[in-house]
């Protein structure tokens, strides 16, 4: 047989596809070309098959698809740790907006790069983002290596990247040019919260998202506090009604958090066809509440998993958030069954793929992006192994990652980042402490 050309062939001893797969064990194989997956399988096949120009042999570790934080704030990594144990909207309104509204493009660009290589170190390689000054996050995405869909948060008053609503389309339209195509980094409309918002900035929003033909993202019912301040400002309804007549609930929609919700708002999402960001670190530091998973994946809601900001989490480990949304499941329903270890790591892979639109993301089969990190099955808490999904939800941590790849380009290796900024990166993030505490 002859051999056929790939740029990179990747071995370990187990390899997980997908959520709904079985794991292999014994020497698995991955072939990528071109950024994309060719053929996965056992080492022995693949090698008899391809011919690499470069290949990577890992050892002893379980590959896996990379995961998706389905949503977060990447630059309030320059926030972890400050304003701690308070509630949302007193964290939020007392301490949070007034730095923000002195942000500059530097902070803001070593935020999200410090973020990107927690993410790379911890098995992230694709995120959901949303903040001020948005383009510098899209940047580093694009030259870091990462998979990014970010959007400038929308208000209804003026921020530090545009004035009124015909400065932030414009800005909006700029950046969909220039991203367009649906590559490793794409832009959706991110109007902030109902709160935050009014009805012509969200019904525009929606407008420009069907014209760019964009995804839409938006905070929605995060707590019982939120509800009432919707409540007051719109009529009485609740937030889940207020979208619905802002024209927000459909297709291409993705609601954060959703705690505060009854029966009839979940059947209202699902029929319209609108998806859910769970955040559950995120709920339980802000004690926002619990959110009603089981039933979310009951009623036919595709609900994915974010681990918010570093500020409310304080981490952005998405295999601590694949853990605790398993447990608070069963917990919070007094059903071991609920969320699975399956389902839970569907939620951190292929359903948090749903905002990105892009074939086969959150697996690892042919034709799919080439973004697979690598466990070390060497670490006690790792060893041994019975089911390749269990450990991956229960006993992992993402210091257990030692490999990060996207798109067929390896960002993270035992140790490297492969940029070799990070120690300058770090340097500056501390020198940023003080001028925080200067400007609460």
């Amino acid at each position: 047989m002859e051999q056929q050309a790939c740029d990179l062939l990747v071995t370990a001893s187990r390899m997980l596809a997908g959520a709904g797969q079985a794991g292999a064990a014994g020497n698995a194989a991955v072939a990528v070309r071109d950024g994309k997956i060719l053929e996965t399988g056992s080492a022995a096949e693949l090698e008899a098959r391809w011919k690499p120009t470069a290949r990577r042999d890992l050892g002893n570790v379980l590959l896996m698809p990379g995961l998706v934080n389905a949503h977060t704030h990447v630059p309030m990594t320059f926030l972890r740790g400050f304003a701690d144990d308070l509630p949302l909207m007193e964290w939020l309104t007392g301490h949070i907006f007034p730095v923000e509204a002195r942000l500059t493009d530097r902070i803001v660009s070593l935020g999200a790069r410090l973020g990107m290589y927690e993410m790379m170190r911890t098995g992230t390689t694709a995120f959901v983002d949303s903040y001020l000054l948005e383009i510098n996050v899209l940047r580093e995405a694009e030259r870091m290596g990462m998979r990014c869909v970010g959007g400038e948060a929308l208000f209804a008053f003026p921020s530090p990247a545009y004035g009124g609503w015909d400065a932030a389309e414009a800005l909006y339209r700029e950046q969909a040019a220039r991203f367009a195509g649906r590559g490793r980094v794409q832009v959706a409309l991110m109007p902030h919260s109902v709160y935050t918002t009014s009805d012509d900035v969200l019904r525009r929003s929606m407008k420009l998202a069907e014209e760019l033909d964009l995804m839409l993202h938006i905070h929605l019912s995060e707590s019982a506090g939120e509800v009432e301040q919707c409540r007051s400002l719109h009529g009485d309804r609740r937030p889940v009604a207020y979208a619905r007549d802002m024209g927000l609930l459909n297709e291409r929609t993705v609601l954060a958090h959703m705690v505060d919700v009854t029966d009839e708002e979940l059947e209202l999402v699902a029929s319209s066809g609108a998806a859910i960001a769970h955040n559950p670190v995120s709920n339980l530091k802000l004690a926002s509440g619990f959110a009603r998973v089981r039933d979310m994946a009951r009623a036919g809601i595709s609900v994915s998993l974010g681990t918010d900001g570093a500020c409310s989490n304080n981490s952005l480990d998405m295999f601590e958030t694949m853990k605790l949304a398993a447990l608070l499941a069963k917990g919070c329903s007094g059903d071991a069954t609920a969320v699975p270890a399956t389902q839970a790591l569907n939620m951190a892979t292929a359903e948090g793929a749903r905002i990105f639109r892009t074939p086969g993301l959150g697996t690892l089969a042919p034709g799919a992006p080439a973004d697979m990190i690598a466990l070390d099955l060497d670490e006690p808490n790792l060893c041994p192994i019975f089911n390749e999904a269990s450990h991956a939800v229960y006993a992992a941590s993402g210091k257990d990652c030692v490999f990060t790849m996207v798109e067929g380009n390896i960002l993270y290796d035992r140790g490297t980042y492969t940029d070799g900024l990070y120690a300058d990166t770090a340097a500056e993030m501390r020198d940023l402490v003080e001028w925080v505490k200067g400007k609460e």
